[in-house]
């Protein structure tokens, strides 16, 4: 008798469950935030639909009594007391090569107008990051074909280098250099540009010059632009670093570059404080730091065991003012491997990319270089401080003696080497003729005005009579045949510029 009165007892919490559980009630509706009641069963990262409208939202607070809700859309025409249905799935995102040359929203939906995209390969968007036994130690270079990253703050495939600086100084330049220069590297990786929070102008731009390239085919664009809801902004990264990690999980290489994490950064204190989370440092919610770390800790290098793939991450940050030490940029600064600074300063004195050689630093190093890259810019770093403290000296003294005359102009030399416009990244075996060039005082007694034309000359110098020279150092050799031919083209090019001054 005790059996069936518990059967019966277990057949009632059945009939009842799904109407407590599956079925909610709209209370408010706040920029972009829905408070909702009953959903009893409902779970962190669900997906909900909203009858009235066929539209949805990720549930994001579990509270005793209700359940907040990011909506997944501009949430027009819902109101209070419309129902809510669970759907019993996490967000994912579509992945794979049809992606390959498309431009997507956070959700995965086509915004080229190129027709739908038919990939059966899904994602969820919050994934685990891989373990420490799961990795290996980052070695292999990714080469950005910027002379000044190659050679002072090398990035390596599987690293995490936060680029940060102010607004308008030539963050998103080195981005689209980095991008272009894949199309020329060995095993050329996936590039996933994450837009978060740029205007759609922008955006465009960016996107034509990628086409007009031909980068574009090996490029995905996650477009979360200004206008777009708050919850976009928020899940743009997350979109775009699960969109990597599946080519990362096949073996290859991935390049994501999120543009940028402090709009990112933003979206998410607006989301925590409409959703009454207690605010913390400049009313950011606690939870900040573990937003940034669980993202970019998804970035690494597997071991072979687990296909030897790699996925490398490029965060931007905007600073205030030249502000290093502000609450999001040190945030980030101690999540990833390095850092390059941009510096107001420098830019608007004609040093292009404007980066610092004193706050700029890759934890990597030497161990993403190949080894004639390594050999010529051993000791440039610590030329150039050496250098910028002799340079702001000299400016209170006249009385300088020789070597230290020697040392400022062999520097202004190799400040000038290390200039370069957009849109021109330099193949490796290039940056390295550049480079060699300079730390061995080849250039010394051209005139600074002429150092860009020289840099021109030496390379098509040697395409058009020692090819050989760039094949070898491609794969990362510098031997004393190699030195010599060098210098004997990079002089025979001073000597036809020092020629033509007189």
């Amino acid at each position: 008798m005790e059996r069936v009165e518990d059967f019966k007892k277990k057949l009632e919490e059945l009939k009842l469950k799904p109407k407590i559980e599956e079925i909610g009630e709209i209370l408010e509706i706040k920029d972009g935030i829905v408070k909702a009641s009953g959903l009893e069963g409902v779970e962190n990262f669900e997906i909900v639909e909203f009858e009235s409208r066929n539209s949805f939202g990720l549930v994001l607070n579990l509270e005793e009594s209700e359940t907040g809700i990011a909506l997944l859309d501009r949430g027009e025409g819902l109101k209070e007391g419309d129902m809510v249905k669970r759907t019993k799935k996490t967000l994912t995102v579509p992945v794979g090569e049809k992606l390959l040359g498309r431009v997507i929203d956070p959700l995965g939906r086509p915004l080229d107008e190129k027709g739908e995209i038919k990939t059966g390969e899904f994602l969820p968007i919050e994934r685990t990051s891989p373990s420490v036994f799961e990795r290996e130690p980052v070695r292999e270079p990714l080469h950005t074909g910027i002379l000044a990253i190659d050679a002072l703050t090398p990035i390596g495939r599987g690293q995490r280098e936060l680029i940060l600086g102010d607004r308008g100084i030539g963050k998103t330049a080195l981005i689209i250099d980095t991008i272009l220069n894949q199309k020329t590297e060995k095993k050329r990786p996936v590039c996933v540009y994450v837009a978060c929070g740029q205007k759609k102008s922008k955006i465009k731009r960016l996107i034509n010059t990628l086409e007009k390239k031909g980068a574009l085919d090996y490029t995905i664009v996650v477009c979360a632009s200004a206008d777009d809801p708050a919850s976009f902004l928020y899940l743009a990264p997350f979109a775009g670093v699960t969109i990597g990690e599946y080519f990362r999980d096949k073996g290859e290489n991935a390049l994501v570059i999120f543009d940028d994490l402090t709009k990112q950064s933003w979206a998410w204190r607006e989301i925590s404080l409409v959703l009454r989370r207690p605010p913390g440092r400049e009313a950011y919610p606690g939870d900040i730091f573990y937003l940034h770390s669980r993202l970019l800790e998804r970035a690494g290098k597997l071991s072979k065991e687990k296909g030897g793939g790699s996925l490398t991450a490029l965060p931007i940050i905007e600073t205030q003012a030249g502000d290093i030490s502000g609450y999001i940029p040190t945030n980030v600064i101690s999540i990833c491997d390095g850092q390059i600074f941009l510096d107001s300063p420098l830019f608007y004195k004609g040093q292009r990319p404007a980066i610092d050689i004193g706050k700029s630093v890759s934890r990597v190093g030497s161990q993403a270089q190949l080894p004639a890259m390594k050999k010529v810019a051993a000791t440039l770093k610590l030329d150039l401080a050496q250098f910028q403290e002799l340079e702001r000296f000299s400016e209170f003294t006249e009385e300088l003696d020789s070597q230290t005359k020697k040392t400022i102009e062999r520097g202004k030399i190799m400040r000038e080497i290390l200039k370069q416009g957009d849109l021109c990244p330099l193949p490796i075996e290039k940056e390295i003729v550049i480079i060699f060039s300079g730390t061995k005082g080849l250039l010394d007694e051209v005139d600074l005005k002429k150092i860009q034309s020289f840099k021109e000359e030496l390379i098509e110098e040697i395409e058009r009579t020692m090819p050989e020279v760039f094949v070898k150092l491609k794969e990362g050799v510098l031997d004393s045949e190699t030195e010599a031919k060098i210098e004997k083209a990079a002089l025979k090019v001073k000597g036809r510029l020092i020629s033509s001054d007189k």
